[in-house]
């Protein structure tokens, strides 16, 4: 395990090097892991073994992401992403070798951002931790409206169905997808969460 201390810095949004913990009870790949995001500028502030181990890391660096394998002893990724968020909402990326729809239903309601496939290639990386970050922002804003977390995680879940709906049906990008949503949010003054189960609801209709 290594630790360094905290440094602060400038918003997530805005900055392009972010203190990260990572967490796998494999050595090599933790090691793999490390090289590729210190190459992209990242700083990896500590390394965990065990779900437990990510949860105190957590807890003690106060990261501003962390990158998960959801097989460890003990506690597992998803799990850990739970306790994790229960404390202090950060953006996640779940490393997995399984794609299993029981997996995504978990993980959605546990706080996870985005998800990376075994192996993990930089190629993967950036645009995994860039839709982590970018979600993360979302969230948060969403959760100046609601104050309760499971009722943020639920809302969440509505807004990223509502947002492939739209993606689908009128070929748009997830950004675009969302600015559409929070422009109508804004135009019927309405919560984001009340327009995603309007989506959703037409869209069951048609």
């Amino acid at each position: 395990m290594t630790t360094r201390p905290r440094r602060e810095g400038s918003s997530m949004a805005l900055r392009q090097n972010l203190r990260i913990v990572i967490a796998d009870d494999e050595a090599l790949r933790l090691l793999s892991l490390r090289q590729q995001l210190e190459g992209m500028g990242h700083q990896v502030v500590g390394e965990a073994t065990t779900g437990d181990e990510a949860v105190r890391l957590a807890r003690e660096l106060k990261p501003d992401l962390m990158i998960m394998d959801i097989r460890m002893p003990g506690m597992d990724g998803i799990d850990a992403a739970k306790a994790i968020t229960a404390e202090r909402p950060i953006p996640i990326v779940l490393v997995t070798a399984y794609s299993e729809k029981s997996l995504a239903e978990r993980a959605a309601g546990a706080g996870i951002f985005a998800y990376l496939m075994k192996p993990v290639s930089e190629a993967d990386l950036l645009p995994a931790i860039i839709l982590a970050t970018s979600r993360f922002e979302e969230f948060r804003e969403l959760r100046k409206d609601i104050d309760d977390l499971r009722e943020a995680l639920e809302a969440r879940k509505l807004i990223e169905q509502a947002k492939g709906i739209l993606m689908n049906r009128r070929n748009l990008t997830e950004q675009e997808a969302f600015r559409r949503m929070q422009q109508q949010s804004q135009n019927e003054n309405k919560k984001l969460v009340e327009i995603a189960r309007a989506i959703i609801m037409a869209d069951k209709m048609l």
